[in-house]
């Protein structure tokens, strides 16, 4: 059996060493962190106190969340309008966070000196480690995020936690694996621990009792808990009711159900935005460690692994749901020198049953009904387990479609040069359709579209792999077929004239297959939003036409569009992005671009090249 350390990639001692002083940041509420070195390695913690105000928790209801674009912290250090990383690429869907979590970590960065600490760490080339215990834990999570988005280092930072509540959505989490950033985060989960549950609950469902709740986990840390099992126990409740009614909900759309009511009725519940992100290990309780990656997974194991067995077990498990938050420090030397871990990696293939499994998974099992896992929670594991198996096969029926798409962009390639040699271009050859070769490119261009088409629609429902948008050979194959096949798309755009009934085509004609593809080049790159838009020209070239054509002589207007599109032509002639033959001399841009003004074209950057 696999130690923890080599299970997740951390080390056991750095893992120890985090737990310390995670807790004594705990007990430290007055400072905004604490730092340590390590004595034997060339590890720095930076540990957060927790916060114990419902306002550090909640800003707003239901449940406190607000959109990352909100945060400079967020996005590339020194790179204007370059996107943050944490969104889903071809979607351009913004992750959700915690509010409170995130202004205090801009608190603590503007008002201490953890940045300059850091920065100096990072420039020793010391292995930075973020951790926290309970709310100090979520600001770990997002200052690890924090530094990966703001500063390239060799060495990437840690992030370890212990009782932490969710910060943030599945986006996130979506963000973090595509990235290959879920590996750097690990946290640690009491079986009956509330607090990771916590936001899983609309405030307008707890507020009363969660002020007491935060005071008492706070006094946790200098006296017993004691004469508080009424409000302990309705608070339980009610946070168990409403992480039922979001890993159902979950479990629902994770097993194919298709219902209409199931979304009907989730419109009536406020269901929390809140994901898990990163690999989670579980205490059984007896000592053994379960670790898991999946997030689906681990949203089912943060509601099935609290079930009541009976309700007399109420108070009892309500007090023990306070009690354990402060219980990983003895619970993980426990562990540790137990070294009984369970590593969930394929979920597909857990057992159903309490007993009678084979004997390759009796200790799988075992664990399993330690964290006391009905059929039902089995189920919902197998299927986030299917879910991420069926992501993965349909990456490979895609990839098994690269050799066509190559194909069918080599036949266009061909197609270009044979219109170049007519000294038209092939982007007005198109428009024009008159020839037997016009038409097989038409076809072919309907081919390419009907596969790239597939592939949008299913990022656009999360069905591929969270790295297929950032893979090097797809971003690669998306931009050549872009800067092939689009124009020909604007070009039967403007021969049907759609612009006239449907409007431009860069905001009422552009399909989401450039758009998408776009984006993953703007992101592999770290370019400005919007500044790969070579594939676009001949559209802008149509409208500027157009205005042109119905506007005589209104030069002025349009004068710093002109200039912008003639300073864009230049650059991408010059990295070969576009082809020489938007030049030739029956070219829609050649034809539009002698009607200029005579005094605009003598100063243009592009007159030489007309020219030559």
């Amino acid at each position: 059996m696999d130690r923890l350390g080599e299970m997740t990639g951390f080390r056991e001692e750095q893992i120890k060493e985090a737990c310390s002083i995670a807790m004594t940041a705990h007990k430290s509420p007055e400072k905004p962190y604490l730092l340590e070195k390590s004595r034997t390695s060339s590890d720095v913690f930076f540990s957060f106190p927790g916060s114990w105000s419902v306002s550090n928790w909640f800003t707003r209801q239901p449940f406190g969340e607000i959109k990352i674009d909100r945060s400079e912290l967020m996005s590339p250090k020194g790179n204007d309008n370059v996107a943050t990383s944490l969104r889903s690429i071809g979607r351009d869907e913004l992750a959700t966070v915690n509010e409170g979590f995130l202004r205090r970590l801009e608190m603590i960065l503007s008002n201490s000196s953890l940045q300059s600490e850091v920065e100096k760490a990072n420039t020793e080339r010391k292995q930075i480690v973020f951790t926290g215990h309970s709310s100090g834990g979520a600001i770990a999570i997002l200052a690890t995020v924090w530094f990966l988005e703001q500063y390239k280092s060799r060495m990437s930072p840690l992030c370890v936690t212990f009782g932490s509540p969710l910060v943030a959505d599945f986006i996130f989490n979506h963000a973090l694996r595509r990235e290959n950033w879920s590996q750097y985060f690990l946290h640690f989960v009491m079986r009956y621990d509330i607090v990771p549950r916590i936001l899983l609950a609309p405030l307008s469902s707890m507020e009363p009792e969660l002020q007491q709740i935060l005071y008492l986990l706070n006094q946790k840390a200098m006296f017993p808990i004691q004469g508080y099992i009424a409000e302990a126990s309705k608070f339980f409740e009610t946070v168990m009711r409403n992480a039922s009614a979001v890993a159902s909900h979950a479990a629902c759309k994770l097993m194919g159900n298709t219902n209409p009511i199931l979304e009907t009725v989730a419109s009536f519940i406020e269901l929390s935005p809140y994901r898990p992100s990163g690999t989670f290990v579980f205490y059984t309780g007896n000592g053994k460690l379960v670790v898991i990656r999946n997030a689906d997974a681990i949203l089912q194991l943060l509601f099935y692994s609290s079930q009541l067995c009976s309700e007399n077990e109420l108070e009892a498990i309500a007090e023990k749901s306070l009690n354990n938050h402060f219980d990983y420090q003895s619970a993980l030397q426990e562990s540790l020198n137990m070294q009984n871990v369970v590593n969930l990696d394929h979920l597909e293939g857990l057992p159903l049953s309490s007993n009678g499994a084979a004997a390759e998974n009796v200790a799988t099992n075992m664990a399993l009904n330690d964290l006391g896992l009905s059929t039902r929670a089995r189920l919902c594991l197998r299927a986030a387990g299917e879910q991420e198996k069926q992501k993965l096969s349909n990456q490979q029926r895609m990839d098994k479609k690269k050799a066509d798409i190559e194909a069918g962009l080599a036949m266009l390639e061909d197609y270009k040069m044979k219109s170049a040699l007519c000294k038209v271009g092939y982007y007005d050859a198109f428009k024009i359709s008159k020839d037997e070769d016009d038409f097989k490119a038409n076809v072919k261009r309907l081919e390419l579209t009907g596969i790239w088409d597939e592939i949008v629609e299913m990022l656009n429902r999360y069905e591929l792999p969270e790295g297929f948008e950032s893979r090097k050979d797809w971003v690669e194959l998306a931009t050549k077929y872009r800067r092939i096949v689009e124009p020909l798309d604007i070009a039967n755009y403007h021969r049907h004239a759609k612009n006239e009934d449907t409007g431009p085509y860069m905001y009422k004609g552009r399909p989401r297959r450039y758009k998408y593809t776009q984006r993953w080049r703007e992101h592999a790159l770290r370019m400005p939003v919007g500044s790969s838009g070579e594939s676009c020209f001949w559209a802008e070239v149509e409208e500027l036409q157009l205005y042109r054509t119905t506007n005589p002589g209104a030069f002025e207007d349009i004068r710093e569009r002109i200039l912008n599109l003639e300073k864009k032509l230049q650059e991408w002639i010059r990295d070969k992005q576009i082809s020489n033959d938007v030049f030739l001399e029956g070219s829609t841009f050649t034809k539009w671009w002698i009607s200029l003004p005579h005094q605009h074209k003598s100063i243009s950057c592009i007159q030489g090249l007309m020219n030559s």
